[in-house]
Formats: C-alpha cells, sequence, structure tokens
C-alpha cells in the first residue's frame, strides 16, 4: 500500500493514488495540476522514509476536481434575561483534488 502524510491548507491528510480529498480553498483552476511539496512522509513499497519536516525532493501531484461550499453550520447566540437572540449561518469554502502521484 503506497501512501504519503502531505500538509496542505493547513491540515495533514494521508493520501493515496486515485482517491479524492477536500481540503481548505486553493486559488487554482478547475481541472490544473497542482504539486503538493509539504511531503512528511512516504510509504512506497513498504519502504518508508521520512522529512524534517518535509522532504526536499519529493512531490505529491493532484488534480482539481472542483471548487465547492461544504455543510452549513448555524451559530446561535443568546443571553438570557437580556433579550438577545442572534442566528447565523457559516459555510466552509473547500477544493476537491484527485491524487495522481505519489
Amino acid at each position: 500500500m503506497n501512501y504519503a502524510i502531505v500538509e496542505i491548507g493547513g491540515r495533514q491528510i494521508w493520501a493515496e493514488k486515485g482517491k479524492f480529498y477536500d481540503i481548505n480553498k486553493i486559488d487554482a483552476k478547475i481541472g490544473s495540476k497542482i504539486n503538493l511539496n509539504c511531503v512528511l512522509l512516504l510509504n512506497k513499497d513498504n519502504n518508508i522514509t521520512f522529512g524534517s519536516p518535509y522532504m526536499d525532493y519529493k512531490n505529491v501531484t493532484a488534480t482539481v476536481l472542483k471548487q465547492f461550499s461544504g455543510v452549513k453550520f448555524l451559530v446561535y447566540k443568546m443571553r438570557p434575561k437580556k433579550k438577545m437572540r442572534r442566528k447565523q449561518g457559516f459555510r466552509n469554502k473547500l477544493t476537491r483534488i484527485l491524487i495522481d502521484q505519489l
């Protein structure tokens, strides 16, 4: 099983070839190829390589599939005995990427 642990968008993801992941929005056009060069760990044919903190010579290639908004979260604030009520919605902007090459 080949996989890599990659840091992108402030998060670390366990990336496998042929799978797609939803990450925080990045500025890239749909269908474009991006290089994820913040590779922390690479497991290729049971040969595990660690970076310190990143690997200098390895990168992961991915394709941008779509840009979309995530699930809506409702934030409701209320102060008792003050007649203060506030309801606000929030939708996170996301990017879906497909891992092409490790």
